[in-house]
């Protein structure tokens, strides 16, 4: 791991995930049939998933040592090419949730208010008709619920956007590219293929294509720090030891070759949050490492299979847990599928 920058091999896996999307739509435009279509779309949401997760690696500054390369990736990957932001990105992602996963008003990755309640606090301070819905309800709503994170996510980065246009001082020049890549993202998916296909057609197929990859990041991106596992921590907690902070609130999953190639490093959620500028190719060999230090040095290190942790992703939202308030100085044992002292993973 002396060049910490694989740059090679992270670009041909985003050649590779792009080839598979870009296919999967064209069997779809092209052929006809259900069943067909229902595999091409299927098809092209992961390889859109490979892309986004891939430019995931990109905004950290870990596919290259050339600063102008993963700024380039980046753009290309978030704005271009699923319409999100990439200095929204930069911001929400790299700059707040980085340092301090799960920590209750800094994450905005926990704060799902006032539609679903991420917590057992936030169920318990509501009321009357709120109340119910967070205890009875929520959990059978966020499932279909995913289907909006995409749209979501674009109308959240055009909000930060804006206002970063507008503020004093004015805009830097990579909010200027920003600015340009998103207006390229729909001249490409939606002014291009208008002169082609009907209006409504297009628009329809674009909806699709970013519903489907709402349910591909929640894929990605949920399974570290939405199971119960992974601890929701109180404000208090971000200043804690960092190693402990970023084990306590982060979980692994396991998946197979394919999922490898889509995740990009994703499932090695643990080591990514301590060496974020890691290219994500040399996580499967840390992570042997990493899981050996926390067993020896006490940290808690959780790993589950893919469906198992998706399933506890969204069993989270039927039954929010707690706030950890007292992580320093706790029995880390006492976590929910803590290894501490063992060094089997679950």
């Amino acid at each position: 791991m002396r060049n910490h920058k694989a740059t090679g091999r992270v670009v041909s896996e985003l050649l590779i995930n792009l080839a598979i999307a870009l296919a999967g739509i064209w069997i779809f435009v092209v052929f006809d049939g259900l069943v067909v279509r229902t595999c091409a779309i299927f098809v092209s949401t992961v390889g859109s998933m490979g892309v986004s997760t891939n430019t995931h690696t990109s905004s950290h500054y870990a596919t290259s040592r050339k600063r102008w390369v993963n700024e380039l990736l980046t753009f290309f990957g978030y704005p271009i090419f699923v319409g999100m932001s990439a200095c929204y990105w930069w911001h929400k992602h790299v700059v707040v949730h980085h340092p301090a996963p799960n920590v209750i008003g800094v994450d905005g990755d926990v704060d799902l208010l006032p539609w679903f309640a991420r917590t057992r606090e936030e169920v318990l301070r509501a009321s009357g008709g709120r109340r119910i819905y967070y205890e009875k309800i929520q959990g059978l709503i966020f499932p279909f619920a995913i289907a909006l994170v995409g749209f979501n996510m674009q109308a959240a980065g055009w909000r930060s956007l804006i206002s970063s246009l507008r503020r004093s001082g004015g805009p830097k020049k990579k909010e200027w590219v920003d600015l340009g890549s998103m207006v390229l993202h729909y001249v490409i998916w939606l002014g291009i293929p208008m002169a082609f296909f009907p209006p409504m057609h297009v628009l329809g197929f674009y909806c699709l294509r970013i519903g489907l990859m709402g349910y591909a990041v929640f894929a990605a991106l949920a399974p570290g720090h939405f199971p119960a596992e992974a601890a929701c921590l109180s404000g208090e907690e971000k200043d804690c030891d960092y190693v402990l902070l970023q084990t306590s609130a982060t979980v692994n999953f396991r998946t197979g070759r394919l999922g490898r190639l889509m995740c990009s490093g994703l499932e090695y959620q643990i080591e990514h949050h301590l060496f974020p500028n890691l290219s994500h190719v040399y996580y499967p060999k840390l992570a042997a490492v990493v899981r050996e230090f926390c067993r020896t040095h006490g940290f808690p290190y959780r790993c589950y299979s893919w469906p198992v942790v998706l399933w506890k992703s969204l069993h989270t939202l039927q039954s929010p847990p707690s706030v950890q308030t007292e992580l320093n100085g706790s029995p880390l044992e006492s976590m929910p599928g803590s290894i501490v002292g063992r060094p089997e993973v679950l």
